[in-house]
């Protein structure tokens, strides 16, 4: 039942984390003067215009994967750098923002909600793995877009420096989400391996344990660090 409870709540914390990721990707770019996302109905918070059925499985069993990316197109934004930029970044900055929101509700619930019926019970831990897993997912694929593998944000930014022959831009556009879904899996299966046998050094196979940890140790710690101070 609580395995349930998990995967349940994790469906809907990756809904919480991707979507407004996306839909600001299309806000960005349509008020920087391009409507390319808006008029192939990207602009919304449906969550059927954005998933991606692989992404998203991956997504909810890893913490890592990915949504379709927003088409935009540059040569209509006013402003070229700045059109280019705060599109680019305006996932991740909401991704952080959701962030500082969910993880003082997560600690709230935990702290001040008590019950002694079971159903409740569940109930409650189903509302705080929603909260506490968006939190941890949301820092997560901060992390995880940064590096330049097609369809992420980094590759936006090798695109944007690159000429569209240049070798380099070619081989990750095209091979880009095989070597992602490669290391996804591989992490995944390192976290089947510690969590089943007792195999040695398995952990530090796992590539992106690493960003895991960096993007909640790191990344996290001032949203920690400030609500841990007022709430706890």
């Amino acid at each position: 039942m609580n395995e349930l409870v998990y995967y349940a709540a994790s469906i809907i914390a990756m809904l919480l984390v991707l979507i407004p990721h996306e839909f600001a990707h299309a806000l960005i770019a349509y008020k920087n003067g391009d409507m390319t996302a808006k008029l192939q109905g990207r602009l919304t918070l449906n969550p059927f215009k954005h998933l991606s059925p692989v992404g998203f499985i991956l997504c909810v069993l890893t913490g890592f994967g990915w949504a379709k990316p927003v088409p935009i197109n540059s040569a209509n934004f006013r402003k070229y750098r700045k059109g280019l930029f705060t599109t680019a970044i305006a996932g991740v900055v909401t991704n952080y923002i959701i962030a500082f929101i969910v993880y003082p509700v997560w600690l709230i619930i935990g702290k001040y909600v008590v019950t002694n019926s079971e159903s409740v019970a569940y109930l409650i831990e189903f509302f705080k793995n929603i909260f506490y897993l968006t939190f941890a997912y949301g820092l997560s694929i901060i992390v995880f877009n940064i590096l330049p593998f097609y369809p992420l944000d980094g590759f936006r930014v090798v695109e944007s420096i690159t000429k569209e022959t240049n070798p380099l831009r070619r081989f990750l556009q095209k091979y880009g989400r095989y070597i992602l879904i490669f290391l996804i899996v591989e992490s995944y299966i390192c976290y089947l391996l510690m969590l089943y046998t007792d195999l040695p050094y398995v952990q530090y196979f796992d590539i992106f344990g690493y960003f895991r940890k960096f993007a909640t140790n790191i990344i996290g710690w001032p949203i920690k660090a400030l609500w841990n101070w007022i709430i706890l």
